[in-house]
């Protein structure tokens, strides 16, 4: 052996022996710079619970998700030190999630809907699931089978009031034709383009104020009728919208006109008896035909005020005891913040974090009390009441979106519908997820800043719901899901005027080479209610709304060789997806 190759052979052997140079076998290059470590962690088996009582059947339709990486654009990562820690259990599961987690209340007055281009294309995209008919208290006088101006006979021209005076409530008929507002057969249209599915309230009111020798049954009947002519195409029915109320039409009757004996006033004992007339005629009409449907029966969903009305007092103890077990599911409506209050952002977001959990131990303390089964519980109206600020059409209402849609699932409610996609712009205070045209200088059409927040919600969210904790930041609330294909998600939401910067931990998960995120957060216009929604740097056009291509947005992206830290803006949040190994 040549001196040259003696030295070169002891080189190679001091090389290895320092780590300079090793034999284990290298990774081939990648484009994306690899973790300090490729080892495995053994992580715990998934175990789904049981479907909890107050679900049920609103996730017979699971389905399962697979994340497919969205196309990006590379993001410096955050190497900042933080001691704001978000830990998540991707092995524990609270919950599957249901479809109907998303959903959204139409209305009669939307224009017929499918001849709205810009409408069809945006409510095709958000993909609700569930879209309720046909509007809160319009519900109680809505005759779906009849046309324009024409009233059964036993149907009064004017309906008593709560102070006992005559009006004309301003009926609402299923047969309308005309370009302003949608008929039946329209609603059904709508559902079919664009790939969702419905929630119908029947007509209630008529049970009260039909003048029949037996307007119950005659209120049965076109329900009936209604769950014939459906034939199939809606699963999840209500009978009346919020009964209890003094402003709906049938909470007081003129009992001169009323020929069954019924009292002026109804009481929820009352509704629950009429409600047993309904459920019977409904589900023999779909045992007919062959279909399934569940019934919901309506519940007041706090305690009662000492300023409200006896019925609202007396309602749930009346009405629970004489329903016994004939519905399927209880329903309650809640706008959360204090009653037309002038709410700042800590109020609005403060009452979506706190109240859900309120209003479902309430109802939970309510059927023990009574002896009641629990059942599915539908929240099937939810928004806010805050006003004179523009609360209602502000990047603050989309982070208020999704605190309600993560505290119904954590709190396990079996469905959840916003109030709604259209109404009125009445300087700001307008629950519509679209603008109706009438606000200065925005198109009809243009999405509200809720609809982006719950668009890339859904978008990122994966179909199990898991334990999430968050330390040393009270500012942050977290949510956080798993994907039957592996990935973790995180949504990250900044309650306070500052941003956060957080670093989230995932155990029993083998967290991939890159996480993928959507970041909103509002504009510098309005303070902490402005009206418009940056995702990922882009805005709108205009002085309202969200960028116009959202569904074509890229995700910012960077690699977990630092772990998986982020920014999260102020009185915004984060969506997350984290890829597996």
């Amino acid at each position: 052996m040549s001196k040259a190759v003696i030295i070169f052979t002891l080189l190679l052997l001091l090389l290895a022996g320092t780590g300079i140079f090793s034999c284990k076998k290298n990774k081939s290059p990648s484009a994306d710079p690899v973790p300090p470590t490729d080892t495995l962690v053994v992580v715990k088996p998934v175990t789904d619970p049981p479907a909890a009582t107050t679900m049920g059947f609103f996730l017979d339709d699971w389905q399962a998700k697979t994340f497919t990486a969205p196309a990006y654009t590379e993001v410096t990562p955050v190497t900042a030190v933080t001691n704001n820690i978000i830990t998540v259990d991707a092995s524990a599961v609270i919950t599957k999630i249901p479809l109907s987690m998303f959903g959204h209340n139409a209305n009669t007055w939307m224009t017929p809907m499918v001849t709205e281009p810009l409408f069809m294309n945006h409510i095709t995209s958000l993909h609700p699931h569930i879209i309720r008919w046909p509007a809160g208290s319009g519900s109680d006088v809505y005759f779906w089978n009849q046309p324009q101006n024409a009233l059964p006979p036993d149907v009064p021209q004017q309906i008593m009031d709560k102070d006992g005076a005559l009006k004309d409530p301003g009926y609402w008929y299923g047969k309308s034709n005309n370009n302003w507002s949608a008929n039946l057969d329209q609603y059904y249209a709508m559902l079919q383009q664009s790939g969702n599915q419905g929630m119908i309230t029947v007509n209630y009111g008529y049970a009260r104020y039909g003048t029949s020798n037996d307007p119950v049954a005659a209120a049965a009947h076109l329900a009936a009728d209604w769950v014939r002519y459906d034939n199939g195409r809606t699963q999840y029915w209500e009978i009346g919208n919020e009964n209890y109320g003094d402003w709906e039409w049938g909470y007081r009757i003129d009992r001169i006109k009323n020929k069954d004996g019924q009292p002026e006033y109804v009481t929820g004992k009352l509704y629950a008896q009429h409600f047993k007339v309904f459920a019977d005629s409904m589900q023999k009409a779909a045992t007919e035909m062959g279909k399934k449907i569940y019934i919901g029966a309506t519940l007041v969903e706090s305690p009662a005020e000492t300023w409200q009305t006896n019925t609202v007092k007396t309602w749930n103890s009346s009405m629970l005891p004489e329903l016994g077990d004939q519905h399927d599911f209880y329903v309650v409506h809640n706008y959360f913040t204090t009653y037309n209050a002038n709410s700042n952002a800590a109020e609005v977001l403060g009452a979506a974090y706190t109240v859900p959990a309120k209003m479902m131990d309430f109802v939970l303390q309510t059927l023990q009390t009574t002896g009641a089964p629990v059942k599915p519980v539908a929240l099937t109206e939810w928004n806010m009441w805050a006003k004179n600020s523009k609360q209602q059409v502000s990047n603050t209402s989309g982070v208020f979106a999704l605190l309600i849609m993560g505290e119904a699932l954590k709190n396990k409610y079996g469905m959840a519908a916003r109030w709604d996609l259209l109404n009125g712009w009445s300087n700001g205070d307008d629950h519509g997820l679209f603008s109706d045209g009438n606000e200065p200088g925005i198109p009809k059409w243009t999405p509200r800043p809720s609809f982006y927040y719950m668009y890339f919600f859904q978008k990122m969210l994966g179909d199990r719901f898991i334990p999430v904790s968050v330390k040393n930041t009270t500012a942050i609330v977290p949510y956080a899901s798993t994907y039957s294909s592996g990935q973790v998600n995180i949504t990250l939401i900044n309650t306070s005027a500052s941003p956060v910067t957080t670093e989230v931990k995932i155990n029993n998960f083998n967290t991939g080479h890159r996480f993928y995120w959507y970041s909103l957060e509002g504009s510098n216009d309005n303070g902490e209610f402005s009206g418009k929604v940056l995702v990922n740097g882009n805005g709108p056009e205009q002085a309202a709304g969200g960028p116009a291509d959202y569904a074509l947005l890229k995700a910012y992206s960077a690699t977990t060789l630092n772990g998986i830290k982020i920014t999260v803006p102020p009185l915004g949040a984060v969506c997350i997806v984290a890829d597996k190994k």
